[in-house]
């Protein structure tokens, strides 16, 4: 009598054989296998932005819950900073003005750095020279810059955009005096001064896309503007996501032409967040509110982290694509 041969079992799959197969991962070994060496050049970078980077951030959120003027021992306030911060009317005023310059930011200082970067590409001759002055008011120093500007700005018939107006009849414009100017008037400075390193990243982008593809473009009759919308602008797309957000982030933290310019003013037409965050904290000489200004600095990088987010998940797809 034969007994039947037990069934014989099936081969686990390839992937299963090899992870069977596979050496345990330890730590020992992991560092065995110079796995440590990363960690130990990593290690000075760590120490440097934990202490000049993260450190002060972790104590301005715990300042943002106290009351203190960096003098007297500080006191526990619980949410009465944010509070604070919240009900004060120049915090809204702060926010829409902030709100406007970012969105005047966008209109005028987003597509003018990618226009210009179009049109020196199209330039045979003389790239570099256009580069170079594209790129010179990123050059002068801010506070320089924004003096300068001043004197453009002066209100009386003798200043240089005035007195441009007057050559065809306009009469002189208060740039700087008038709530319904002062704003337009910071971020044209704002745009002249930072656009030249969006230009340098664009043209640097622009160098990526196939020189076959216009040629293509060229002979289905294609011009400039049927180039860049259907070559130019497919390409730069996850640059000019980037440039966007970053554009965001920068806009909404403005402080250096307010605070030069107009002091917040006319009317409080200028006041940014950053610029009450100083008057928080500074506006006292005897000791500000430092608790309140770090306090609007928390809720700052927290609407910017959280739009950054939300902004990054959402344009995914379409930037990888």
């Amino acid at each position: 009598m034969t007994t039947a041969a037990p069934p014989r079992l099936a081969d686990p799959p390839a992937p299963a054989r090899e992870r069977a197969c596979r050496p345990r991962r330890t730590p020992l070994r992991w560092a065995r296998r110079g796995g440590l060496a990363p960690v130990l050049f990593l290690l000075p970078a760590l120490f440097v932005f934990g202490l000049f980077a993260w450190l002060p951030i972790g104590k301005s959120a715990l300042m943002s819950f106290q009351r203190t003027n960096l003098v007297t021992a500080p006191e526990f306030v619980g949410l009465d900073n944010y509070r604070t911060v919240l009900t004060d009317p120049m915090f809204w005023t702060a926010v829409g003005n902030t709100g406007l310059f970012a969105l005047l930011a966008l209109l005028i200082g987003y597509p003018v750095p990618l226009a210009l970067a179009v049109l020196m590409s199209e330039v045979r001759k003389g790239r570099g020279l256009f580069s170079a002055l594209a790129y010179l008011p990123v050059v002068i120093p801010p506070v320089v810059a924004v003096l300068l500007w001043k004197v453009f700005y002066d209100a009386g018939p003798d200043g240089l955009f005035n007195k441009i107006l007057g050559l065809v009849g306009i009469g002189p414009v208060p740039w700087l005096q008038s709530a319904s100017t002062a704003m337009g008037s910071l971020v044209i400075e704002a745009t002249w001064a930072a656009a030249g390193s969006t230009v340098i990243i664009y043209l640097a982008a622009l160098t990526s896309v196939p020189p076959e593809l216009y040629e293509a473009a060229e002979l289905d009759g294609a011009g400039i503007r049927g180039k860049v919308w259907h070559v130019t602008l497919p390409h730069l797309r996850g640059v000019l996501l980037t440039t966007f957000i970053l554009q965001i982030i920068g806009t909404t933290q403005v402080f250096l032409e307010p605070f030069l310019f107009t002091g917040g003013g006319p009317a409080h037409a200028t006041t940014t967040i950053l610029l009450l965050i100083y008057n928080y904290a500074f506006a006292d000489s005897l000791g500000g509110d430092y608790g309140a200004a770090t306090a609007l600095s928390v809720l700052l990088a927290g609407t910017l982290a959280v739009f950054s987010a939300v902004f990054l998940r959402l344009t995914r797809s379409w930037s990888s694509s």
